[in-house]
């Protein structure tokens, strides 16, 4: 079974690096972020449209496994390629990985999970069910299979 994959090319910025002009850990997970969020925009769905038709809060990140194979410097052009590999009852898995001329250079697993307001304690969250639709667009490697 395939995935939908998003993919975007992107220049790095020189506020996303280190003194020495690689990017700095920590803004992978910032680009990261914003291509999950590209990825479900793929499908049909922005941000603010899954909060207001599921009554979600969001998708919050609960786990992360970054591998860092080549440095990404001030100035490059790299591609990001994201895809949703493994779908639970109300989290899933995307896998990132930035690619270079030369090859791959970061890869991140990341789980996230699906999730509204608990209804006993408005400040807390609680997973709820994925929704169908989005599972079936989410996994339909064509794009053809859309949410909204």
């Amino acid at each position: 079974m395939g995935h939908l994959v998003n993919r975007r090319v992107l220049r790095i910025e020189w506020g996303q690096c280190d003194p020495a002009g690689i990017v700095f850990n920590p803004q992978y997970l910032v680009i990261f972020n914003a291509s999950t969020t590209m990825l479900f925009a793929r499908c049909g769905l922005s941000s603010s449209e899954m909060r207001s038709r599921y009554s979600i809060l969001g998708m919050p990140m609960v786990e992360a496994n970054m591998k860092f194979l080549l440095p990404c410097w001030f100035d490059e052009e790299v591609s990001v390629e994201s895809e949703v590999t493994e779908w639970g009852r109300a989290s899933f898995t995307v896998r990132h990985r930035i690619l270079k001329s030369e090859g791959l250079a970061v890869e991140c697993l990341e789980k996230r999970v699906w999730a509204a307001r608990h209804p006993q304690d408005p400040r807390r969250m609680k997973a709820m069910p994925l929704p169908p639709e989005l599972v079936a667009s989410l996994s339909d490697p064509t794009g053809a299979t859309r949410c909204a």
